[in-house]
């Protein structure tokens, strides 16, 4: 649609500059029926302003949906990372199934005990031993099934020395209970511990700038903590997420490329202590070297950042991301300073954590301000030709010097010569 809208902007100008005096009416071109469907009405401002699907969204998670999975019964080969996996609403409904049908199932089998032997003709005789006293129904049957498997013990219900079958479904099912919940609690304080709600406590900077630092054009995003338990081992990494198409033809959808943030350094690792401005020099190796002002808008890419460290309080490693587009890379600007010092201590003021103010900046690439660097740094006569020029003065003075000498030298042998034949 774009090209078929460029191309009717072309035919514009074309038509405009032919005959611009007459009040002529354009007329566009004609589009096929499914073209000129589609075709919306502000097609330039659509064509400019096109939305940018993220890979991994501001809030961490992977806008990435996986469809086709037919190998699903790997899910139940690990099923305690699957049961973890799932949300609070569907791991509770699980659970209280699984107690309700274990319940149910050992109750129909002591009830069936009881019928196959006899007990429920003999309620009520003190002379016949039951497998379970006091049990004269399915219903009671139920409620001793839940009293044996979560050892509740009443005591009203009990079972008796003259029913192996009994002792034996007693093991069964006490053993069975344990299971379930060992695997209830597990899940409970996983769910609860996870260090993925400690990473909502790690936050990131709105939006990522491009300025000068230390005479080197830099691209720089900032991140925090907010709580007073610190992150340790703390470390951070960036990756380029952009299509690219190789020279071969190959097209690769969201390509990955590392973003240096001072890996060879060791500036990567953080001691999250107050926050922190994470910098990335845009040297030769950056993929940014190439990208000017002007251009960056026109870039369809993302940025994605990962922090990662271990909780101190728990020991286990936690994981915060977040990402910054196109329109979220703001060039020619600084973050604003958030310390402070106070009396005896450093105070951190984040209601300016995502703030940014502008700041004079190159409106040129790396390279180009690379080049213009190298070129200032040449004399004053740095030019190929005037270099050339000056050498050649320098011979030409230098032979009519030689020209000069090689005619004294001329004269004085001719003086010579004359007094010699007086």
């Amino acid at each position: 649609v774009c090209l078929f809208l460029m191309a009717a902007n072309v035919l514009e100008e074309d038509s405009m500059e032919q005959d611009i005096e007459s009040p002529v009416t354009i007329h566009q071109p004609k589009l096929p029926k499914q073209a000129r469907e589609d075709l919306p009405k502000n097609i330039n401002k659509e064509c400019a302003k096109r939305k940018i699907q993220r890979y991994v969204r501001k809030d961490g998670k992977c806008n990435v949906h996986h469809g086709n999975v037919r190998e699903t019964y790997r899910y139940l080969t690990d099923i305690f990372t699957t049961l973890v996996d799932l949300k609070w609403r569907f791991n509770l409904l699980i659970f209280v199934m699984v107690y309700t049908v274990t319940w149910l199932f050992f109750g129909m089998i002591w009830w069936l005990i009881a019928y196959m032997r006899g007990d429920m003709d003999h309620i009520g005789d003190s002379t016949w031993t039951p497998c379970v006293s006091n049990l004269n129904g399915f219903v009671s049957a139920f409620l001793f099934s839940i009293e044996t498997e979560t050892t509740i013990g009443y005591g009203y219900r009990v079972i008796t020395d003259k029913c192996p079958e009994g002792i034996i479904l007693l093991l069964v099912q006490s053993v069975l209970g344990s299971i379930v919940n060992a695997f209830m609690v597990g899940c409970m304080f996983v769910k609860i511990s996870q260090p993925k709600k400690r990473a909502e406590t790690l936050v990131f900077s709105t939006n990522a700038v491009i300025s000068m630092r230390d005479g080197k054009l830099c691209l720089m995003f900032r991140v925090g903590d907010l709580r007073n338990s610190h992150i340790v081992e703390a470390s951070i990494r960036a990756k380029l997420i952009k299509s690219k198409q190789t020279k071969e033809g190959e097209f690769i959808p969201l390509n990955q490329t590392d973003i240096n943030v001072g890996y060879y350094t060791g500036d990567d690792r953080l001691f999250l202590v107050s926050p922190l401005i994470i910098s990335h020099e845009i040297n030769q190796q950056s993929p940014f070297w190439e990208i000017s002002k002007a251009q960056l808008p026109k870039e369809e890419l993302e940025i994605v950042v990962i922090l990662e460290g271990m909780v101190e309080a728990t020991g286990m490693t936690c994981q915060a991301r977040s990402s910054y587009v196109t329109s979220e890379i703001l060039w020619g600007y600084r973050f604003t300073p958030v310390l402070t010092l106070e009396d005896g201590f450093y105070e951190v003021d984040y209601n300016s954590f995502h703030e940014t103010y502008e700041t004079n900046t190159p409106v040129y690439s790396a390279k180009e301000l690379a080049e213009m660097a190298s070129r200032a740094e040449l004399p004053l006569t740095w030019s190929v030709s005037s270099k050339l020029d000056q050498h050649a003065e320098l011979e030409t003075e230098e032979e009519e010097k030689n020209q000069e000498d090689q005619n004294e030298r001329n004269g004085d042998v001719a003086n010579l010569e004359n007094e010699s034949k007086v």
